[in-house]
């Protein structure tokens, strides 16, 4: 079926389970199969060579994972899309699939801390050259782009301090020497963001987080070219980081209601940052919905929504993240984000746990800064806690 002419609401509900199930079920099974049987031989041996429809086996392909990666592939605009176990699992998949000995990749000195720990540590060690930027000093990162390199990888909002990417500016830079642009959407999503129509090559999701909107199931996703994702699909297929089934399910059910719950955090996050930007014993408030944030206007011509995660830092040291957060009633002071349920946490334990003070600090991280992750609670209840909480300090 051809979704184009839907809106996202629709395809978060019908892609990838419009044909018939079994039984006249009319919700998508949990295959759990390891193997997929057939009686003709040619008809395996088309299958296994990609060239007919069809499943082998489930590290490679599976019926509900499938479902998962029509879902995403369709919301995001693409040809082609493949799951993976974790976010982490796409995110070094998809850099250990494009890069090797030799090669270079330009990104940001903002990513999430894991996606840092490939630039700094791991990527090095296979002779990749690895250059990190000042993520808004776009002039810089095309001036590295232009220098060549195979792989420019973006993330915007970026986690925890939500810096706006300019997506069509620095994709535009990397076409012209032929590099693959990526995008990590996971603070985004879909409904807020598609960098595949800003010019991005591939777009790449932490499944974990706003997709499954539950918090009870861990998978990660790739969109992008049929060629693209092809390529890392046989990297995962053998590095063997394949998502099971039953995740994939518990994820494409989340997906479901993505539209209604970004809808009800996009409101909820920019209520509340108004609301903090104007407490007094809040020092700064990130969040690109604000007019005051030096993203705004970009994040206004690339984005539908502004998301439903925003940061602030406290008018102290650490000791005031310590009295004030534990004071909230509607937070689970929990690494992660994206649920139905708000969560919090300073970056010193959830995004940026791998860095030291000094490198979180270099990153512009205050050790007052609290990552808020607003979930689909009433917003005047969500006020009322935060006020009382704030009064302690």
């Amino acid at each position: 079926m051809d979704f184009s002419k839907y809106e996202k609401s629709t395809a978060s509900v019908w892609a990838g389970e419009t044909d018939p199930l079994p039984n006249g079920a009319v919700t998508t099974p949990i295959v759990k199969s390891v193997a997929f049987a057939y009686h003709d031989l040619d008809e395996w041996h088309e299958v296994a060579l990609g060239k007919a429809d069809g499943f082998i086996y489930s590290r490679n392909t599976n019926p509900t994972v499938h479902v998962l990666e029509e879902k995403i592939r369709i919301l995001e605009g693409a040809e082609a899309a493949t799951a993976f176990a974790t976010g982490m699992g796409a995110i070094s998949n998809t850099l250990f699939a494009l890069l090797g000995p030799g090669k270079r990749v330009v990104s940001l000195n903002d990513t999430y801390g894991g996606t840092s720990r490939l630039f700094l540590d791991f990527l090095p060690r296979y002779g990749v050259n690895v250059t990190l930027c000042d993520t808004t000093n776009f002039d810089q990162i095309e001036a590295e782009v232009a220098k060549g390199c195979d792989v420019l990888y973006l993330e915007t909002p970026t986690n925890p301090t939500l810096k706006v990417v300019d997506i069509a500016r620095l994709a535009a830079a990397a076409k012209k020497v032929g590099a693959v642009t990526v995008v990590d959407n996971t603070f985004a999503t879909p409904i807020n963001q598609n960098p595949l129509a800003l010019g991005a090559d591939l777009v790449l999701h932490s499944a974990t987080k706003f997709l499954g909107g539950h918090s009870d199931a861990m998978g990660g996703v790739l969109c992008g070219s049929k060629e693209l994702v092809s390529k890392v699909f046989q990297f995962r297929e053998i590095n063997g980081a394949s998502i099971q089934a039953d995740a994939a399910y518990m994820i494409a059910r989340g997906m479901k209601t993505l539209e209604l719950r970004i809808e009800r955090q996009n409101a909820s996050a920019l209520t509340i940052a108004r609301y903090l930007k104007a407490h007094p014993k809040v020092r700064d408030v990130f969040y690109p919905g604000l007019e005051t944030h030096p993203g705004h206007d970009i994040a206004k011509a690339q984005m539908s929504g502004f998301g439903g995660i925003m940061s602030f830092s406290l008018d102290g040291d650490y000791d005031q993240v310590k009295k004030f957060l534990p004071k909230l009633q509607f937070v689970h002071l929990a690494a992660s984000l994206g649920s139905v349920s708000t969560l919090a946490g300073p970056p010193r334990t959830t995004s940026h746990v791998e860095l030291t003070e000094e490198q979180r600090r270099q990153l512009g991280i205050p050790e007052s800064l609290i990552r808020y992750s607003v979930g689909i609670e009433n917003v005047n209840d969500l006020l009322t806690d935060l006020e009382q909480a704030l009064a302690i300090l």
